[in-house]
């Protein structure tokens, strides 16, 4: 944010809360269930994508998700957050009578609209199948424009706004769709699948949230090896960045500083916000330059 403080959810709080340049953290808004991704929308809410809420599992000194429902769950939603009076609204949790399951992550177009991802959510032995939707900040629309699409997580905007990047988490791949028009997708190389791989991690990895930098490199938190990861448009590693303490659960990303050259990343695994410098700057989002 413009004083220098990062917004960011806490899942297990169920809160949005700030961060001030002296770490200390103060709650913004109260938003129930689980939120999971945040981003400024073009009336200067915090638009937030919320799971519904997870139980909880310790690890060591590791804290993730379980795989049983939250007992208070029933369903995702999109809601949009009063950074002045903490009020929350919820503006979304079906499209076309299809309940959300569980909204990961999302990012605004410069039309004001946004895409999401829905990773769905684990039940022991099963799982859903996720989808990517395209909605309106209004609350007036909501479109499913991937389906099916296997824990799609981290999501973002060329700076063209041509391509829509997804991650897959359990598969760690990472999709790339080409854009027609806002909120619909060009057909794909494949017949029966609108993506393109733009690239397949190895090993035991799993991927979270991402962003872009101004050189176009898609920048994604890497599960499984405490690290974040560049991946250039035609799909080239470009570099492996590990966090100062090693965190399995490296999970979101973004730019910030003057010159958007710090990187600020989450580990949720031990409950740290890291920040480093970066080669380049990053990719401005839109609305937020704003405020």
């Amino acid at each position: 944010m413009a004083d220098g403080s990062v917004l960011l959810v806490e899942i297990e709080r169920r809160t949005l809360s700030r961060v001030s340049p002296d770490g200390k953290i103060s709650v913004v808004a109260d938003c129930g269930g689980g939120p999971n991704g945040a981003a400024i929308g073009p009336d200067g809410r915090v638009y937030v994508c919320n799971n519904g809420g997870f139980t909880w599992m310790q690890h060591g000194a590791f804290r993730r998700p379980g795989d049983v429902l939250a007992p208070d769950y029933r369903g995702g939603s999109i809601q949009a957050v009063d950074l002045r009076t903490g009020a929350v609204q919820t503006l979304y949790t079906a499209c076309n009578g299809e309940t959300l399951k569980g909204p990961n992550d999302l990012v605004f177009d410069r039309h004001g609209g946004f895409y999401f991802s829905d990773l769905g959510k684990r039940r022991g032995r099963s799982i859903d199948r996720g989808s990517v939707f395209y909605a309106q900040a209004d609350g007036s629309s909501i479109t499913e424009i991937v389906h099916p699409i296997d824990t799609p997580n981290g999501i973002g905007l060329s700076a063209d706004e041509k391509t829509l990047y997804v991650a897959d988490t359990s598969g760690a791949r990472l999709w790339a769709f080409d854009i027609e028009t806002p909120g619909k997708l060009r057909p794909g190389p494949h017949p029966f699948w609108p993506g393109r791989l733009l690239y397949k991690f190895t090993g035991y990895e799993r991927l979270d949230s991402l962003a872009l930098d101004a050189e176009g490199n898609v920048v994604v938190a890497t599960l499984g090896t405490g690290c974040v990861t560049a991946i250039s448009p035609d799909g080239v590693l470009r570099a492996r960045v590990p966090v100062p303490e090693f965190d399995v659960m490296v999970t979101n990303v973004c730019f910030g500083g003057a010159d958007l050259r710090t990187l600020y990343v989450t580990s949720s695994g031990l409950g740290r916000l890291y920040s480093m410098q970066w080669h380049c700057p990053g990719l401005p989002l839109n609305f937020l330059q704003q405020r």
